[in-house]
């Protein structure tokens, strides 16, 4: 692991595009151009298009239109939001078209590969942060941005290392894994009683009649002690962990879920281990049944989808998520079924390992 690391300011590092202002062309099905959003998933890929769709859209909708030219990137990039879900940061290896909400990034003085790329977009999430909806990442703003790099005798950007770095580490794991993972345990796996999720009823619950919930407790960073345990903050990352500490005055029993009420509202994840909670993270405990990993990852999901409805001015804390309804697979007499939860989990490829 190299100890050198230098801060840079994108500028240095990236030549900085501005997405283009654009009403979304319309998408006859047809298309193979991908339309690049201010999105967290599917690679930021929100539609795709035809070449035609993409000439005949303007900003309106109507007449002036641009040329094609300003309207398409070239592959080989990083895209960047820097609105809506901003600061998420995806490889394009391809020719796409995108929305001004996104900044597309082209290296500068090496040439980009997907390993770097995949380095270079983990760092430039975890300065997710310093953003929010009163504060964007555009392009007049990004070019003074600072990004923190490996670097090599020189002092300038070590691509080598980086691109080493993830070949070694990462890249050669995925391929070997899936595939051993799917044709040593999944290919020949038992049959389950419960096939799909089409195959069961559903009912609504409050969260006060499924989980017993506890609102975090706030540690400030001066009263910090150094430690093991793990300190669960309002983030979408890491598994809500931002700290390890040593303080041990409010640690819960692992095998619970932590739900952020404020900040990255309604990142859910599974705590196995024992875990601080800052005041910002609601901690929610089946009243009912034993929580397991498999239970809690069908479980995380199903909260993880209500993030449309809260935001900063409607926060999802205690007192309003008590009063919250989630939708669960039931049996017969109408309790929630968790065995059945837990196996639709299991059946899932590489879920056996949780």
């Amino acid at each position: 692991m190299t100890t050198n690391w230098g801060w840079f300011r994108y500028d240095e590092i990236f030549d900085i595009k501005k997405g283009f202002y654009n009403k979304k062309p319309e998408e006859s099905g047809n298309g193979t151009i991908p339309f690049i959003g201010a999105t967290e998933s599917n690679n930021g890929i929100t539609s795709m298009h035809t070449l035609e769709e993409i000439e005949a859209a303007s900003k309106t909708g109507d007449n002036p239109n641009q040329d094609i030219s300003e309207k398409m990137f070239a592959g080989n990039c990083i895209t960047v939001s820097n609105n809506g879900s901003i600061g998420f940061a995806f490889y394009q290896e391809k020719e796409f078209t995108c929305s001004h909400d996104v900044n597309p990034l082209y290296l500068k003085g090496h040439t980009l590969n997907k390993h770097i790329a995949m380095f270079l977009c983990t760092l430039i999430e975890l300065e997710q942060y310093r953003w929010a909806y009163g504060r964007k990442w555009r392009p007049k703003r990004m070019p003074a941005s600072l990004i923190k790099l490996p670097i090599c005798k020189k002092g300038k950007p070590d691509w080598n290392w980086i691109e080493n770095y993830m070949k070694q580490n990462i890249a050669p794991s995925l391929p070997s894994k899936s595939k051993d993972v799917w044709e040593e345990k999944y290919d020949n796996r038992p049959i389950l009683d419960y096939v799909g999720l089409d195959v069961v009823q559903w009912k609504w619950f409050k969260y006060d009649d499924i989980f017993t919930i506890q609102k975090g407790k706030r540690l400030t960073k001066a009263d910090m002690i150094s430690g093991n345990t793990n300190y669960i903050g309002a983030t979408d990352t890491n598994n809500g962990i931002t700290e390890k500490i040593g303080n041990t005055e409010h640690i819960y029993e692992g095998n619970k879920i932590t739900v952020s009420y404020n900040g990255s509202i309604s990142e859910a994840f599974y705590q196995a281990d024992p875990f601080w909670a800052t005041d910002d993270v609601n901690v929610l405990s089946l009243k009912h049944y034993t929580l397991n990993a498999h239970i809690a990852m069908f479980l995380t999901t199903l909260i993880h989808i209500e993030k449309y409805r809260f935001n900063y001015g409607r926060k999802w804390d205690k007192e309003l998520m008590l009063k919250s309804k989630i939708k669960l697979p039931i049996k017969a007499n109408g309790d929630p079924d968790w065995k059945f939860m837990e196996k639709y989990i299991k059946s899932l490829p590489y879920s056996a390992s949780i």
